[in-house]
């Protein structure tokens, strides 16, 4: 018999749980609307009784413990370090806007993929995370946004399309269950071209962003392994097919590392890769984040602008991402699971590695 939990159980499941304790149907009703309509925590869903929702609480129990929480941009971005019932660790990050808010969710504690310049590649592969624990991280981030949450994307630790039917199931369900647009759920992914195969197949048109980071399969095997089983050419034909079928313009995430991938050159080499892509293609241009194992560094700005307009000459718009959280280890290719530890007073919390 499945064990049920707070996010994975289906709206059968709480109106048969709640019929099974002669509960009138009302009741299963306005259980799920709070949890998933009005995005309450189970505790504050006054329209429930108090005992009720000590009961519901002990048969639909929570599957992450917060290890730590952390702010910054004052309280913009919000990043938590998540701990589940199998001591497994995951990182999800709350970005808040005036009228929304964005999410970022892990999908895997860690990952295989072993991208050179990220800190959750460089901490390795734990587990798949369960399509509850992917759902719960969207809710409990929504009960800390005073903004409603109305972008998901699955940018956080892990390749989504490596784990793809909890990933694909979880979108369902943000879907129909949390009414969001599936234009606004975005799904990153290394270029694993079966799940973008799948991801094609799917009917709900999320938006696609494929992580290059190289113009070229050599540059691209060292900074992204999984290129050497899925070479360029084939992930970029891929991410065609995806925008042919779908109707979407497709972003291709390119982390700019001072030396390595941002010549002038590199830049057009990208433009001609990209160029008379279905629906346009759009490049957006990251700044190299700092990881402890990795020692390249950020370029200049005036190089960062200088690839920007070499590519948006050619036809291939292209724009420079604002970070953020970039102090509490919450931008791109930043997550990484820590440990949390009391100092010896008690008193507060740090992070370890």
């Amino acid at each position: 018999m499945t064990t049920l939990t707070r996010y994975g159980a289906s709206r059968n499941d709480i109106e048969v749980l709640l019929a099974s304790w002669g509960e009138p149907a009302y009741r299963a009703r306005q259980a799920w609307e709070g949890l998933w309509v009005q995005r309450e925590p189970l505790e504050q869903i006054t329209t429930l009784s108090r005992d009720l929702r000590a009961r519901l609480a002990e048969a639909l129990p929570l599957t992450l413990d917060v290890a730590t929480e952390r702010s910054a941009d004052r309280g913009k971005t919000m990043k938590w370090l998540w701990r589940c019932a199998d001591g497994a660790q995951i990182e999800t990050v709350l970005m808040r806007y005036p009228q929304r808010a964005t999410v970022c969710i892990s999908s895997q504690a860690g990952c295989a993929m072993g991208c050179t310049f990220c800190a959750t590649g460089q901490a390795g592969f734990e587990r798949h995370l369960r399509t509850d624990e992917i759902l719960e991280q969207v809710l409990r981030a929504a009960h800390a946004s005073p903004q409603r949450v109305a972008n998901v994307v699955f940018m956080g630790m892990g390749e989504p399309l490596a784990n793809v039917d909890p990933v694909l199931e979880s979108i369902t369900r943000l879907h129909q269950d949390l009414g969001l647009s599936a234009r606004h759920i975005t799904v990153s992914t290394v270029g694993i071209v079966p799940g973008m195969q799948r991801l094609t197949k799917f009917p709900l048109p999320v938006t696609l962003a494929v992580s290059l980071h190289a113009p070229d399969d050599n540059l691209r095997n060292d900074l992204v392994p999984v290129n050497k089983r899925y070479p360029l050419a084939d992930v970029i034909n891929a991410a065609r097919t995806y925008a042919a079928t779908k109707g979407r313009r497709v972003s291709f995430e390119y982390a700019c590392i001072a030396g390595v991938n941002d010549h002038p050159d590199q830049a057009e080499a990208l433009a001609r890769r990209l160029q008379d892509f279905p629906a346009g293609a759009h490049v957006n241009l990251i700044p190299l984040n700092p990881t402890s194992a990795y020692r390249g560094t950020t370029p200049p700005v005036i190089r960062l602008r200088t690839f920007a307009e070499r590519l948006t000459e050619r036809g291939v718009n292209a724009t420079v991402r604002r970070n953020r959280g970039v102090e509490i280890d919450a931008a791109c290719g930043q997550l990484r699971a820590r440990e949390a530890v009391l100092e010896p007073t008690g008193s507060s919390a740090t992070m370890k590695p």
